[in-house]
């Protein structure tokens, strides 16, 4: 049948992945989710070769959904986009790009802007419907800025105040190389003028988005900027710098700009270098007073609050741009991220004045202070200041948080040769077991499970730790959702790099080994819990990890065989039998 009637056979794997849709059979049981996974994967392998014939069915899927009840809970919605996400094919070149602009963009389109708040799964069906989106316009970019650009002219010409921006938004969404920025900024520049406020503030923020696309996809073009600086880049970047600081009239104004203002700059080496100097040509001035109020406004002179907080985030960007150019090449940038990186900190890890934009904000300050810390971190390594603040018992619960992230962070994201490696901070590994047991005996005692194994007297946990290390004895800033946060963040951190919790280059054996097995015994306790599978799930991987041979080695490295068998025939034993039949430890 598939050699003879391929439309046949591809229709009929459609309809029957299209029947199985949570939407169709409500309630999915272990074997409807199986099936689903086994269309999926039937789809994804049939689209290298029909890729026309499967996208074509999945758009009449998406556009049957978009049409049924909008009380259709979203997370129904989700599994026919999410399918399409990272299938791109060869085959994708030579789809028609009149078929893809009518028929599917507009349906992924339609999952993007119809986020609402408040529903559980909307922000995943929306960053879905968006990693399809940047699948596709890997090889169909001019279809998307097609859509873009047509939007972009319309409102040019439009008089309402009130418009219609998600067009606009979708450049952030998107991937774009060098070539591709460059003309989203040049496009921008020929149109920005003319647009309303609204679809003024829409290109802005989603210009910035859409360089860190680039930054973060094709690093390698933005240090080459710094080699070999383009000056067509440098040009429209320079264009679009002025028209935005003739649209910056007002405080409120100057705040919503500044972020992209400084990325327009990074875009112009050239001009950076020539702003440093003390005396420049008037059609940089503005450019170098930008920069001086920049400063001002991150040391609290600035007069407003407002844009204290616009210069950190715009700071806290130069900083992490800073990061994908090399040192050797002795840039400018450098120069500008050493006159602000000391009042940066200041300013976002004061413990007696967390940094707080206000309610709602909470989620993105903790991601701007994560970029700061790990920025701080690949410039300079050894200047660890904020690093003492974030792990200080005294210090708010959300500098634990952000510390903890922070090394995740950077120890699964090392792409660069010159960024510096999680060993730098080794030595702090004593600090984060404490950490990790105190957060582990809140999270057990407000989930009401048993205390602390029993262990043999060789396992007895005999580690001190000064005053000035431990936590506070009882929570009184967060609740017991936070500490599980929190925890299952140094969960993941175990499993990321177990010797960071290993590290006890000072320690004798026995402290050593009573370290290593508080540590397994903490991860023991959190497999049976069944209120937080996800936290349950991460500690069996991170028991996995620590049981691979070459991290045996590392629990007591005196006596590495010892201390295994002492683990094995401890009273953590009888926990770890029951841990083996969902992670297969002893087998490693």
């Amino acid at each position: 049948m598939a050699a003879h009637k391929p439309v046949e056979w591809v229709q009929a794997v459609i309809t029957r992945f299209d029947e199985q849709l949570p939407i169709k059979v409500g309630h999915q049981n272990t074997h409807t989710k199986v099936s689903t996974e086994h269309n999926k994967e039937c789809l994804i392998n049939i689209s290298k070769y029909k890729f026309s014939l499967v996208i074509s069915g999945l758009t009449t899927i998406l556009k049957n959904v978009n049409n049924m009840v909008s009380g259709v809970p979203d997370q129904d919605r989700l599994t026919g986009s999410d399918l399409l996400c990272p299938q791109q094919s060869k085959d994708c070149l030579r789809l028609d790009e009149t078929m893809l602009v009518k028929q599917l963009l507009p349906e992924i389109c339609h999952f993007i802007h119809t986020y609402r708040e408040g529903h559980q799964h909307a922000a995943e069906l929306r960053a879905s419907a968006s990693a399809v989106l940047f699948s596709l316009s890997c090889n169909n970019f001019n279809a998307v800025f097609s859509r873009i650009s047509t939007r972009l002219q319309e409102l040019t010409v439009c008089s309402e105040d009130n418009v219609d921006v998600h067009d606009i938004e979708l450049m952030q969404y998107i991937n774009v190389d060098c070539s591709k920025l460059k003309r989203l900024l040049q496009e921008t520049v020929l149109k920005f003028r003319a647009l309303k406020k609204p679809a003024q503030l829409a290109v802005i923020n989603s210009l910035e988005k859409a360089f860190w696309n680039w930054v973060e996809n094709y690093p390698d073009e933005f240090t080459m900027l710094y080699q070999r600086p383009q000056t067509d880049m440098a040009e429209a970047a320079e264009k679009l710098f002025d028209l935005v600081d003739s649209f910056a009239e007002s405080a409120k104004r100057k705040a919503a700009v500044w972020p992209l203002q400084i990325i327009l700059l990074i875009l112009c080496p050239e001009i950076t270098h020539t702003i440093s100097k003390d005396t420049v040509e008037d059609s940089k001035a503005n450019k170098k007073l930008f920069l001086d109020s920049l400063r001002k406004a991150l040391a609290g002179q600035g007069g407003s609050k407002q844009l204290m907080e616009s210069a950190a985030i715009a700071c806290v960007k130069l900083c992490k741009a800073s990061t994908y150019i090399n040192w050797e090449d002795h840039s400018t940038i450098f120069l500008l991220v050493q006159s602000i990186v000391m009042d940066l900190k200041a300013l976002l890890f004061n413990p007696a004045k967390p940094f707080w934009r206000g309610t709602g904000s909470q989620n993105a300050d903790v991601e701007l202070m994560m970029d700061c810390f790990v920025s701080c971190f690949r410039i300079n390594p050894h200047n660890n200041q904020h690093f003492k603040v974030c792990l200080a018992s005294s210090s708010p619960s959300t500098f634990h948080f952000v510390l903890v992230n922070s090394l995740n962070r950077i120890i699964t994201n090392s792409h660069l040769d010159w960024w510096p490696k999680i060993d730098a901070v080794y030595c702090y590994s004593g600090e984060l077991r404490f950490m990790f047991s105190d957060t582990l005996n809140r999270v057990t005692q407000g989930a009401g499970t048993h205390p602390p194994l029993r262990m043999t007297p060789s396992l007895t946990f005999k580690g001190k730790m000064s005053t000035s290390l431990k936590f506070k004895e009882k929570a009184t800033e967060l609740d017991t959702r936070s500490y599980k946060c929190l925890l299952l963040a140094l969960v993941k951190l175990i499993h990321a790099d177990p010797k960071l919790m290993l590290h006890n280059p000072v320690k004798q054996a026995p402290e050593v080994q009573s370290s290593t097995a508080e540590l397994i015994t903490g991860l023991v306790q959190l497999v049976p819990l069944t209120n937080t599978t996800q936290l349950s799930q991460e500690a069996m991987e991170a028991l996995l990890v620590l049981h691979q041979p070459e991290t045996i080695e590392l629990w007591n490295p005196d006596a590495p065989i010892e201390m295994f068998w002492d683990i094995r025939y401890s009273s953590l034993h009888e926990e770890l039998v029951q841990t083996r039949q969902r992670v297969n430890i002893w087998d490693c």
